[in-house]
């Protein structure tokens, strides 16, 4: 999950979604929209506007290619390194673009560049190989197969912590200094906190009576515990000047939900300032780095955490690989630092996702492979293996088709234009 919390103008939360197996698809990753990404826009565009939107998009879809390529890196060398038989190694998904053979195993690179797959001949009866070959990958003992399948996170931990790396070493980490009161970063036309005119870029710096200093979880709740009851709030408001704030009192009455608590129609997230610390050395980089690093990290683990536990609140903001790259894109252009954050967040978003026991990904195939350890070592039916993942693979299959089917629609260039 992507947190607004490190990105410069960043994304809402994102998490991809990979699938992988000797006939995956493509990995599907699926992103929390934002509400105000519009990389894509046409309107009034000047031919230098139009052109920074195209240098953005490429930005942003060569980072995703890019992470995608380094996944199924992982797989690959994991595999050849073992002497394990690899049968194909495809970067993107459709039509094949160019391919070659290089010894035993086609390269080709694929019209949508949005994912990759290798492909092991364990089940092509026309490989040459015998289905006892102990080189196949199916025939590998326990400990080779999970290496291999593991293999694409580990890629993907390790790329994530060496572009943060990278990051502290050119220009500098962002370090976070909490400031007093919740920020509202928008505001829902027509909402209650429309009406009570509250706007974007306001400092909720107390509800008198109740949260003297209020943090996002105890406004949260009550607002959720206050429907069509007036809540007094005192906000801080950017004057004419820059630096010129001014303090007023407001007065909300929160609509009510269908659940029947209440609403006021904003985002919420802690008020901070964002400074970049440069590293004089090394090993301050290092520290860093690991800081950082770790950080994004547990933010991925909890919004991960915060998405299934409320998937039926966020399923709806879940996006697909156009608005990656539409994200990507919007990062690209405010401030081209924020690639690096981008790049490092979605790592560590397919690393996670992947770890999941759900078919087509790598955490289902590792979750087969240990349950025939805890077997002894009895192999599942083939039959049932293959039913398991190619359900999993259709699954993602329609749900990405679905994600990228909406995503293009909401662009705000086709929206214009339909």
């Amino acid at each position: 999950m992507i947190t607004t919390a490190h990105i410069s103008n960043p994304p809402s939360p994102c998490r991809p979604f990979h699938s992988h197996s000797p006939s995956s698809a493509a990995p599907l990753p699926l992103i929390r929209r934002h509400r105000h990404s519009k990389p894509f826009s046409t309107a009034a565009a000047s031919p230098s506007d139009l052109l920074a939107s195209v240098e953005s998009v490429a930005s942003a879809a060569s980072v995703l290619a890019s992470i995608v390529l380094v996944h199924e890196s992982g797989h690959f060398v994991a595999a050849t390194s073992r002497g394990i038989h690899v049968s194909q190694f495809s970067v993107g998904f459709g039509p094949a673009l160019a391919r070659f053979r290089l010894g035993p195993v086609e390269y080709a690179l694929r019209a949508i560049p949005l994912g990759g797959y290798v492909g092991f001949p364990d089940d092509d009866p026309d490989s040459g190989f015998a289905p006892d070959d102990p080189d196949l990958l199916r025939n590998r003992p326990v400990p080779d197969r999970l290496l291999v399948v593991s293999a694409g996170v580990i890629a993907n931990l390790i790329f994530a912590f060496l572009i943060v790396y990278t990051q502290a070493l050119t220009v500098g980490v962002p370090v976070q200094a909490l400031l007093t009161g919740v920020l509202v970063p928008d505001v829902i036309s027509g909402s209650a906190a429309a009406r009570a005119g509250l706007l974007p870029g306001d400092v909720i710096l107390a509800v008198p009576g109740a949260a003297p200093d209020p943090s996002v979880p105890a406004l949260v709740d009550l607002i959720k515990a206050s429907p069509n009851k007036k809540v007094l709030v005192t906000v801080s408001r950017t004057g004419p000047g820059a630096s010129d704030r001014q303090s007023l009192d407001l007065t909300i009455v929160p609509d009510t939900s269908a659940d029947g608590t209440g609403r006021i129609g904003v985002q919420l997230s802690p008020n901070f300032r964002v400074t970049r610390v440069h590293p004089r050395n090394l090993s301050e980089a290092t520290v860093l780095a690991v800081r950082e690093y770790t950080a994004l990290g547990g933010t991925v683990l909890e919004g991960l955490k915060q998405t299934f536990l409320n998937f039926s609140q966020t399923a709806e903001k879940v996006s697909g690989p156009v608005a990656i790259i539409a994200v990507g894109a919007e990062v690209a252009r405010s401030s081209a630092d924020g690639l690096f954050q981008f790049a490092a967040v979605i790592n560590l978003n397919l690393a996670a996702i992947n770890l999941l026991p759900l078919p087509a990904l790598d955490g289902g195939t590792l979750a087969l492979i240990l349950l025939e350890a805890a077997r002894g070592g009895q192999k599942i039916p083939r039959e049932i293996e293959q039913r398991i993942m190619s359900s999993g693979i259709l699954l993602v299959l329609m749900v990405g088709i679905f994600l990228i089917v909406r995503d293009t629609l909401n662009l705000d260039f086709i929206k214009e234009n339909l």
